[in-house]
């Protein structure tokens, strides 16, 4: 992810949240990428499994057809536009995916389920589907 994201991120994260500053830098980023972003935090379809007793977490974000796992540090999605426009075309360095991810878990806007271990290998295959 580009230096910039993470200082916008590091001072939503100190402040608790988005001041019309980094408001005004994530618009000029992302541009439609943010607001879909900032729907999904505040329609609460960004979610934090943690597997018990492992302590494995995996975080999902709830799309428009599916489910999408964010993985490796926030440098992954599942999603096609990530494939196409992160990856392959290099127009973003990430997906609103990931952005809502980022801007649940800073501002502590995302629903919590705890789940046993044994059903860590089913949850992740269907997850992991593209």
């Amino acid at each position: 992810m580009s230096r910039k994201i993470d200082e916008i991120v590091s001072d939503i994260e100190k402040k608790g949240a988005i001041s019309g500053k980094n408001l005004e830098l994530l618009v000029k980023e992302y541009g439609e990428r943010f607001w879909r972003a900032l729907r999904a935090v505040s329609e609460r379809v960004v979610n934090k499994y943690t597997f018990t007793p492992s302590g494995q977490i995996v975080w999902i974000v709830a799309g428009k057809n599916r489910e999408y796992l964010i993985s490796l540090k926030d440098k992954y999605c599942t999603c096609d536009d990530f494939h196409v426009n992160v990856v392959l075309k290099k127009n973003s360095d990430v997906c609103y995916h990931i952005l809502a991810k980022m801007l649940a878990e800073i501002l502590n806007l995302y629903n919590t389920y705890s789940i046993e271990d044994e059903n860590y290998p089913e949850m992740m295959e269907e997850w992991k589907q593209i």
